[in-house]
């Protein structure tokens, strides 16, 4: 009977908490019918946030909008993501107890938006820092840390993000052994990768 019980638990718990369902709402209030954000994603300044469409964000996210945060179309933030758009350490260590009712400008504040590009990727456990842009096409290693821009077709990788790779060059073997998705793929791409060395053409 216990076995039962704990496994109705957890299914009624994932029902109400962690369940993804189809459907947001754009920052201009246009239904986003194919965009999933986890219940357990964490939103500040949600007014500055601007999404497209077909975008999933999975759980235990923390995205911080208040400097604004553009999240194109078909991104990927998985699990366990930090997007930061702010970053206060070094002001409050400069003016310590001062600095809640600092009248001025904040020595070493940092206030910038974060934009993310269609169809990037970003893995579990990663930071995404204040004004970085992330170009298109992009995968972003688990536990990467992003400062600054990152190219479009870009695989980066640890901490701080370098670039290792290019994800055209695995794209262009898909697409290899399937011809006819490569319309779909240069809707948001532009151009079909090179089969050999993966950069367009």
């Amino acid at each position: 009977m216990r076995v039962l019980l704990n496994r109705w638990r957890r299914w009624l718990w994932r029902q109400l908490f962690y369940r993804m369902i189809f459907g947001e709402r754009g920052s201009q209030g246009q239904a986003l019918r194919h965009t999933r954000i986890a219940p357990s994603t964490c939103i500040e300044g949600e007014a500055g946030l601007e999404l497209a469409d077909h975008v999933f964000i999975g759980q235990f996210n923390f995205l911080d909008a208040s400097a604004g945060l553009h999240i194109g179309e078909g991104v990927q933030i998985t699990n366990f993501v930090s997007i930061v758009t702010h970053s206060s350490h070094r002001s409050i260590r400069l003016l310590g107890r001062s600095y809640a009712h600092h009248a001025d400008i904040k020595p070493g504040y940092v206030h910038a938006p974060v934009e993310i590009g269609p169809y990037s990727f970003i893995g579990p456990h990663s930071v995404v820092e204040a004004g970085s842009r992330i170009g298109r096409g992009v995968v972003v290693c688990a536990h990467t840390r992003v400062r600054g821009e990152v190219p479009d077709f870009a695989i980066v990788a640890g901490s701080p993000a370098r670039t290792i790779g290019d994800v055209r060059t695995g794209d262009a073997r898909l697409l290899e052994q399937y011809p006819e998705l490569a319309e779909h793929y240069c809707t948001w791409a532009g151009e079909r990768p090179h089969p050999s060395s993966g950069i367009r053409h």
